[in-house]
């Protein structure tokens, strides 16, 4: 994984060669459509005030509960002993990425949804919240950190999902097995390269023209951006958006050519 010092130096080129998150000049439609429906969204949704509730909640939890990392770890705590309070801090995506996905998945409405990393819930949140019709799969290794999820979701009264415990290497087969198809998919389980472009690779057969993917952490380290590369190159993968902490995956035909995007955000 990269230092602090080398991400920031990554972050400030990204910002300045990124462009700027206005869809000044942009000619596809799709993504000017993006930058200024989804990415520019003000408005202030119910629901991330909910989320953001439990969120509080969490931050102020000291139970302790054991850890089991299946993927690259914390970079944070090497203790498999960790506090509610810890992983909410250091675990959980940010709020502006969770209202993102929210964002997403209000615009497009997908009914399929599926997500790598449930952690404490809180994304998994922000998805029910914008679809409820939604069908949501969530896979989470650690089991005591699945369980406190499924409490959180009965915090918010939330129906449509379905906790998938284990580790990915096994889970993730089966699973996919049982979905017609993705509709939406947020890959943050594990950051190492190998298993970033497995995972991507058992999906691929379920995907469809207006399938969304999205990747978290893809500049984490280089073994992440190596993973985010070759997701790019995939002859299936139509455009990208780099968003530097996410990267968003495409597969509409619209787009005649590949084309991939770095947008500020």
């Amino acid at each position: 994984m990269y230092s602090k010092f080398q991400l920031g130096l990554k972050y400030l080129n990204y910002y300045f060669s990124a462009t700027n998150g206005k869809g000044h000049g942009m000619h596809s439609p799709f993504v000017f459509e993006f930058i200024t429906q989804v990415l520019n969204d003000r408005k202030t949704y119910p629901a991330y005030s909910l989320v953001e509730n439990l969120r509080g909640q969490l931050l102020k939890n000291q139970d302790i509960v054991t850890v089991r990392d299946f993927g690259a770890g914390s970079t944070i705590n090497k203790s498999n002993e960790r506090s509610i309070a810890s992983i909410a801090q250091n675990a959980a995506k940010p709020a502006k990425y969770g209202q993102l996905l929210y964002r997403m998945v209000r615009r497009y409405q997908p009914l399929t949804i599926l997500e790598l990393g449930t952690s404490l819930g809180l994304s998994t949140s922000y998805l029910s919240l914008a679809n409820p019709p939604a069908h949501i799969t969530t896979m989470e290794g650690a089991s005591a950190i699945a369980e406190k999820a499924r409490q959180n979701f009965r915090e918010l009264n939330l129906h449509n999902i379905v906790v998938q415990e284990g580790n990915f290497d096994h889970t993730l087969s089966p699973v996919i097995t049982q979905l017609p198809s993705v509709d939406f998919a947020f890959i943050d389980g594990n950051h190492r390269r190998e298993p970033t472009e497995r995972y991507f690779e058992k999906l691929l057969p379920i995907t469809h023209n207006d399938s969304i993917l999205v990747f978290d952490d893809i500049h984490w380290s280089a073994e992440m951006e190596q993973a985010w590369d070759t997701i790019k190159q995939h002859p299936s993968v139509r455009c990208t958006i780099d968003l530097f902490f996410i990267g968003i995956v495409l597969f509409r035909l619209e787009f005649k050519e590949r084309q991939h995007f770095s947008i500020r955000f």
